[in-house]
């Protein structure tokens, strides 16, 4: 109802921005083609569309970073060309990354107003420094200490430090890239209700996000992007899930985990009765770089089936990613063992992980798995580059054999194996990390969150990529901090607390509140997998 009346009394205003027809070619690529939209003072605009449809372009066209070549931008009903950021800013539009632009040795004060500190002559005024920012903070209902040094700061705590430095430029028109990709559910209900009191206040909001959920929670309207181009734009009111997948994908996308193959996985591996590829017993391992008497892992113990997807679930700082990294040799562990094939093998290094059949998927595909700067060939060739070598040399034929084989295989859009990963949208980034691994033929997979910053289009893609690798044998951890897809993916799942895993569920047991009971620890004793 709340949303209907904010409808209709956008209706009766002026947009306080209108793109018109704007278009954006780079070398081999449409990245937009005659692309409209209008935001209105105090509402949020809700942009969805595929990775690759074209939003970040036309996010950095209205921020200034890229001009376009075709349209017109019209902010308060008057023509507008955005040569720079900073005229961006100037004009009051601010835009807010998914990788935020802070500087981690300031503090919260410096960076709020880096470069445009009240001074006197060469002379910063601290206390009036501190004086703005602290009313920035309360304005935004934030419980932050001005001098806090932002590298100390969580990762919500950052976002709010740049949603303060959006509001000291004056912004009318704030733009949110993923806002929610790294917080909780908690700190991303305090981003929504920071949110819903900007619109009070008569700003206006562009909020991006694969989460459709959010969409229907935050957003008065949806416009959707697809293929560079204009899919459709559509009130909340008027809005359901599938009527913007379709919009989103073109089609009916069907169901996101295909639960029947899990099913049929199950029936196979209840035939099969296997002997585990991979077993963990009692590992453990204490410290880490900020403290050394920290407990990391304790008696972690598991086991893991050819063609089984076992999903590893639990809260941040749960041990998930520690349990990866030491199956995987990237990190040590002081105590238990690790079998492969029921043999007990020491993994002392990635490579040693990689003679053994096991290869890990990272939680950061940009920093842990991809050389941005490198051409997709070069990136699909790096694991293996000992089969593509003779004396010392790559193969060039044999590296675009091979690029060629998995871009076809795993569908990865590029117009050429030489294309540079960094071009690529989010989900053929990710498409390239799995077929790196693909290539290799491994029997062990650990994927951590193998879904996270991509589109839904592209999550259908890689689910099915995991089931067919379940099928062919593959075994697989996944890690995963959303809970429908841990629901929906698993065979099993080993829920993770404080290091140590809490409990263990069956599919059939399998729900999203017995898996948090276990994971904050309100159920006591531990479930028993059938």
């Amino acid at each position: 109802m709340v949303q209907d009346e904010t409808a209709r009394a956008i209706e009766l205003r002026s947009p306080l921005l209108r793109v018109e027809q704007v278009s954006k070619h780079f070398p081999g690529v449409l990245a937009l083609q005659d692309v409209s939209l209008e935001v209105y003072p105090g509402e949020v605009l809700g942009l969805v569309g595929e990775n690759g449809a074209g939003k970040s372009t036309l996010m950095k066209i209205l921020s200034g970073v890229y001009q376009p070549d075709g349209g017109q931008i019209t902010l308060d009903g008057k023509p507008t060309v955005l040569h720079s950021p900073r005229q961006a800013q100037d004009l009051g539009i601010s835009i807010i990354y998914q990788e935020f632009n802070l500087m981690p040795n300031l503090s919260v004060e410096e960076n709020v107003f880096v470069g445009r500190e009240p001074n006197t002559g060469k002379f910063v005024r601290w206390r009036e420094l501190r004086r703005q920012t602290e009313q920035l903070l309360d304005q935004l209902g934030v419980q932050l200490h001005p001098g806090a040094i932002v590298r100390d700061l969580s990762v919500a705590e950052q976002q709010m430090v740049e949603i303060a430095k959006a509001l000291s430029l004056n912004a009318r028109l704030v733009i949110m890239d993923e806002p929610t990709s790294a917080l909780t559910d908690t700190e991303a209900a305090a981003l929504f209700a920071i949110i819903r009191g900007l619109k009070e206040r008569g700003l206006a909001v562009i909020y991006i996000s694969h989460r459709l959920e959010e969409i229907f929670t935050i957003c008065d309207r949806v416009t959707v992007l697809r293929d560079g181009q204009l899919a459709g734009e559509l009130p909340l009111a008027e809005a359901t899930p599938d009527r913007i997948v379709r919009l989103m994908v073109g089609r009916p996308l069907g169901d996101l985990f295909r639960p029947e193959e899990a099913e049929r996985r199950l029936e196979a591996l209840a035939e099969r009765s296997q002997a585990p590829v991979l077993e963990v017993r009692g590992l453990g391992r204490t410290g880490t770089v900020q403290d050394a008497s920290a407990l990391v892992l304790e008696d972690v113990s598991f086991s893991l089936r050819p063609g089984e997807i076992v999903g590893l679930a639990g809260l941040v700082g749960s041990g998930r990613t520690e349990i990866a990294r030491a199956i995987f040799g990237a990190d040590d562990y002081e105590r238990g063992e690790i079998l492969v094939d029921g043999q007990q093998v020491r993994v002392r290094s990635p490579r040693g992980a990689i003679h053994l059949g096991i290869g890990l998927v990272p939680e950061d595909r940009k920093l842990q798995a991809l050389v941005l700067s490198l051409a997709i060939r070069e990136n699909l060739g790096l694991s293996m580059l000992d089969r593509l070598s003779r004396f010392g040399i790559v193969r060039l034929g044999a590296e675009r054999a091979l690029a060629r084989r998995m871009v076809d295989a795993l569908r990865v859009r590029t117009p050429s194996i030489e294309q540079k990963v960094l071009n690529l949208s989010g989900g053929n980034q990710q498409k390239v990390v799995i077929a790196k691994w693909l290539a290799l033929h491994p029997k062990i997979l650990i994927m951590d969150e193998p879904t996270r910053g991509i589109d839904i289009g592209a999550k259908t893609e890689v689910h099915g990529l995991m089931h067919q690798l379940a099928a062919d044998g593959v075994a697989i951890l996944m890690i995963s901090s959303e809970l429908p897809e841990i629901v929906g993916m698993s065979d099993r799942v080993l829920v993770m607390r404080k290091g140590r895993i809490a409990g263990e569920l069956a599919r059939r047991d399998t729900t999203q509140e017995a898996i948090m009971a276990l994971a904050t620890g309100v159920a006591n004793t531990a479930v028993a997998a059938a």
